[in-house]
């Protein structure tokens, strides 16, 4: 019997425990889910007779290497500056480890050290990071064992409401950290390349610098730049690639109106607003607009802006209870992007029975010698998930975890080292078998008078 122990039973652990579980009898494991919230995690589990729920301080050092030094397979699922913890117990142990987060600069020092121990810790599994890499590299290594010259690299993903409970004017609902989305784009220049240059976005622009895509079947959206494509150069073997840009996915007309929360300074996560326990939505407004014995808020928002007396931006802001009188509810004195944050989590979140969508879409431009024209290949994929908790983030990050950890236990993974699913050997089995669950790519080669000028 192998055992495994899962730290961390929150959002996006759901899909993983519900995938250990329906396999444990067929391949001999038990599992342990460890975690504050231990009725959360218990309701997750329900009576299964292969896994236990105990309670779990991750911060607690002795508490968490306990639990490490009993199991064999190690998957943390905990926020991802509390991986590296977990990653030196299980160094120090002897354990294998999975994570679906980034391989951070500190779990990269480890490498060395893993690999002499002949431990395997696997990262990046999850959606983004994870499915993009695997689905990406996919395809451009069939084009490389063709003989191709990749000459456009550009992925998108974004974390959205399912058409069927999309009902507000931002086409938008939170599936993931609101944190995350507030702060979006910000910590240095975008930077990309495009035709050959070096080309660099500073964040008061980034959200007025999209891209329209299509994906047939769902429609257009909008897509703005990732902070930095060019670290992808050297993971996707595309260090001379001409063009080679990441980003995220959002509807039409969402990117515009996001962009007055950045103008105003409301996404600023650097200071504390003073007082701002006691205000309310439309006092946090108008801290960041001038004074005007006449005009209301709204008034000068709209000058400030230079919107138009029609423009439906006014018709967003407004959906968000932006003007009302309505206290933000926040106990202590807080940053403009947490308060931000606050009021966008009363309107934006997940109503019970909503379900959330990820889209995913790349596109690849690539030239064979001998060949007139490039090949222009889209992919594209649409997961809808099932309920809440149940999600199609729950089960775009969970799925390639939980599959990896039945690849590393039954030895078919045998890669020593830190390791982001890169290589054929990794990322084939874990799409193949995400196929079943619905998470499947559809691939179409654009005709040559139908290609986009790039």
């Amino acid at each position: 019997m192998k055992n495994i122990l899962v730290i961390g039973a929150g959002r996006s652990a759901v899909s993983l425990i519900d995938y250990l579980l329906d396999n444990a009898e067929k391949e001999n494991w038990k599992i342990t889910v460890a975690e504050a919230n231990v009725a959360g995690a218990k309701a997750l589990v329900g009576d299964a007779a292969c896994a236990t729920v105990v309670a779990l301080d991750a911060r607690n050092a002795d508490e968490r290497a306990a639990l490490i030094e009993s199991h064999d397979l190690i998957i943390s699922m905990l926020p991802a500056f509390l991986h590296i913890d977990v990653a030196k117990d299980c160094l120090r142990l002897k354990k294998n480890l999975i994570t679906p987060s980034y391989i951070s600069p500190e779990m990269k020092a480890l490498a060395p050290e893993v690999e002499a121990a002949g431990l395997t810790f696997l990262n990046e599994l999850g959606v983004d990071p994870g499915i993009d890499h695997m689905s990406a590299m996919r395809l451009l290594d069939e084009l490389r064992k063709d003989g191709a010259e990749i000459t456009n690299f550009e992925s998108f993903t974004g974390g959205l409401v399912a058409p069927e409970s999309d009902d507000n004017p931002w086409n938008y609902k939170f599936t993931w950290n609101p944190r995350n989305v507030v702060l979006a784009c910000q910590g240095g220049a975008v930077q990309f390349r495009h035709n050959g240059r070096f080309k660099y976005i500073p964040y008061q622009k980034v959200f007025r610098r999209t891209e329209i895509i299509d994906i047939p079947g769902y429609g257009k959206f909008e897509g703005y730049a990732n902070r930095d494509s060019l670290k992808y150069r050297e993971l996707y073997g595309l260090m001379d690639v001409p063009t080679i840009y990441r980003g995220t996915l959002r509807r039409v007309g969402f990117c515009r109106a996001w962009d007055t929360f950045v103008q105003l300074g409301m996404t600023d996560d650097s200071y504390i607003m003073e007082e701002s326990m006691n205000m309310t939505h439309r006092q946090f407004v108008n801290c960041f607009l001038p004074y005007s014995v006449h005009d209301t808020v709204e008034l000068k928002l709209m000058h400030y802006m230079k919107f138009d007396q029609d423009d439906t931006i006014m018709d967003k802001l407004e959906w968000l209870d932006l003007f009302k009188e309505e206290p933000i509810g926040l106990d202590k004195p807080s940053t403009p992007a947490q308060i931000l944050q606050r009021i966008l989590e009363k309107k934006w979140t997940l109503n019970p029975g909503d379900k959330d969508m990820i889209v995913m879409w790349h596109r690849i431009c690539a030239k064979s010698k001998g060949e007139e024209h490039e090949r222009e290949i889209h992919s594209s994929l649409v997961v809808i998930g099932d309920d809440e908790p149940r999600t199609a983030m729950a089960k775009t990050v969970g799925l390639p975890v939980a599959i990896s950890a039945k690849l590393l236990l039954s030895g078919k993974i045998d890669r020593k080292g830190i390791h982001a699913p890169m290589y054929p050997d990794l990322y084939n089995p874990i799409l193949d078998e995400l196929e079943a669950y619905g998470i499947k790519f559809v691939e179409r080669e654009i005709p040559v008078e139908e290609q986009r000028p790039r």
